[in-house]
């Protein structure tokens, strides 16, 4: 047996509306419309090959305590072509970052519920 990709991350969120605001209006990824009735809210984002799950659920975490800087917690790391509209992006959405701390050109930031991201250009 050969582990072969990553096919979606799952996130746990309070308001699948906001957060599709958060990585849709914001990050620009794709809502796909072929997610099945799971007998919770939620909403699959198209990501490249894969793709990213909001579960709108009980959280089991807590959303509050964690690091400011998002590289110190669990977090999401997604590849960008260019930083610097993605900055711009989150200082017009008023949505709090971090440059990457090894001199990486990266950013952290949180969405709506606190899941931790990463933002690495390449």
């Amino acid at each position: 047996m050969t582990l072969l990709s990553i096919h979606h991350v799952s996130l746990v969120v309070e308001d699948t509306q906001r957060a599709i605001d958060f990585y849709h209006g914001v990050l620009g990824l794709t809502v796909c419309d072929d997610r099945p009735e799971l007998g919770f809210v939620g909403a699959w984002l198209q990501i490249g090959e894969q793709q990213i799950h909001l579960l709108q659920v009980e959280n089991p975490d807590p959303v509050t305590g964690r690091p400011e800087h998002g590289g110190r917690d669990r977090h999401l790391a997604m590849t960008v072509d260019d930083l610097s509209e993605i900055e711009h992006k989150l200082q017009t959405s008023n949505i709090f970052f971090t440059r990457s701390r090894s001199g990486r050109a990266a950013l952290f930031c949180r969405d709506p519920d606190g899941n931790g991201i990463e933002l690495i250009q390449v």
